[in-house]
């Protein structure tokens, strides 16, 4: 058995795992993927053939002003290489342009000075006009109907009365919505508090469609393409990274179909072809940014779900250095008896009164009621990850041994370096 390297905080875990019983060892296909272009000619290349869309340069002509949504500090999106790319070629179209960039903060906190230093570079924090999206300032939001699924339609203002909207991110599955990126950006990147809860109700989330790799009859995704064509999105530019943040392949053009040409990429690169089950399961959330809390790895969890034999151990690899990720999310796993408790509550509760960080709690307790997870930390309160009924341990070695402790040291186990990146279903 080769060496495994497992990306945890801006590193990586390495370990040889050729003692063990190893039934199999998931990874996407993108991780290897070579593409001869640098990531700076993939962008440019995409953006000259955008899909079924008229050019950004055509777009922007005649424009007085824009906004450019992007992604916030919780997800990867190589915005220091693609923003400076989108930036040039608006402004050789459109020099007197107004561009404002809305950070899609969805329902999480505002991104910090420090953060968007990191994720966007000084020249861009200097000289742009950055913006932070906040969910819940209603004064910052405009009513603009209702969707599908009968939840009120509430978007940034910003957003909504600019005469061009369009969009940067990243494709990569998702846990409930599919896959990220697209129509992601609007719901709920920057849509109010009120619309994503409603959007992230127990129902939809309990649907069998609502899950990874899945686009087709998901209630959260018919939801997310009605607000992004009632918003006006008219152009996106999204990237596909590998295990080392680097862009292997972009799509740029019209909102829907150039990220389902996206997404079709994406799915052939990351759908494990055969799962094979073992009664523990070590899975990570691709390290930073996505691991940065609990409430983010809950997603690297889901990937070890179809692997984990009933009453398994899923081993969870994931910095969580800022802690929880969520009050409410955090007290109502640990002011709750059990998982089970917590599952039964949730879904008694009516799709119009879904409560703050419902849906990640709803699918934690969904694991943790068929589960052990053991979270390996050194950056996260031990007690914090106790009280989410969860077991902890410092180092992989750790866990292991608390593992096969519980399950035999002949115990199979499956090994998915990166979980946010698979399709397992």
């Amino acid at each position: 058995m080769r060496r495994i390297r497992i990306p945890y905080a801006k590193g990586f875990i390495e370990k040889d795992f050729s003692p063990y019983n190893v039934a199999g060892v998931l990874e996407s296909r993108a991780h290897h993927f070579k593409n001869a272009l640098s990531q700076e000619e993939i962008v440019e290349k995409a953006l000259d053939e955008p899909i079924q869309s008229e050019s950004l340069e055509d777009q922007v002509k005649g424009k007085k002003d824009m906004v450019i949504i992007t992604s916030d500090h919780t997800r990867p999106v190589p915005s220091s290489i693609t923003l400076p790319i989108l930036l040039r070629r608006i402004r050789n179209a459109n020099p007197g342009i107004d561009i404002k960039i809305l950070i899609a903060t969805g329902y999480h906190r505002p991104t910090t000075k420090e953060e968007m230093l990191d994720k966007f570079g000084a020249e861009i924090v200097e000289n742009e006009n950055l913006i932070n999206h906040i969910s819940k300032d209603d004064d910052s939001l405009k009513y603009i109907g209702v969707l599908p699924s009968g939840g009120d339609l509430w978007l940034n203002r910003i957003a909504l009365e600019a005469e061009l909207l369009i969009a940067e991110g990243f494709i990569e599955p998702h846990f409930f919505a599919g896959f990220s990126g697209g129509r992601k950006s609007v719901l709920p990147g920057v849509a109010g508090a009120k619309t994503v809860l409603a959007n992230h109700c127990s129902e939809f989330i309990a649907s069998d469609f609502a899950r990874t790799g899945i686009i087709e009859k998901n209630p959260i995704h018919k939801d997310m393409i009605y607000a992004a064509e009632k918003a006006g999105l008219s152009f996106i530019l999204n990237v596909v990274i590998d295990s080392d943040k680097n862009i292997i392949q972009a799509f740029a053009g019209h909102s829907e179909k150039a990220h389902e040409e996206g997404c079709r990429f994406v799915l052939e690169q990351s759908k494990i072809d055969e799962t094979p089950k073992a009664d523990i399961v070590i899975s990570s959330n691709g390290g930073y940014p996505l691991d940065q809390n609990i409430y983010q790895a809950v997603k690297g969890m889901t990937a070890a779900e179809p692997c984990c034999n009933p009453d398994g151990i899923i081993i969870m690899v994931a910095a969580c250095n800022d802690g929880h990720g969520g009050e409410d999310f955090y007290r109502s796993m640990a002011e709750a008896s059990s998982p089970r408790e917590v599952l039964d509550s949730v879904m008694k509760i009516p799709r119009g009164e879904t409560k703050p960080d419902q849906w990640e709690y709803q699918i934690l307790a969904r694991i943790l009621d068929r589960f052990t997870v053991i979270m390996v930390t050194d950056q996260c309160d031990p007690q914090m990850i106790r009280d989410m009924h969860m077991d902890h341990a410092y180092t992989l070695d750790e866990a292991l041994e608390k593992a096969l402790k519980i399950k035999g040291h002949n115990a199979e186990m499956t090994i998915i370096p990166d979980g946010v990146s698979v399709i397992v279903n």
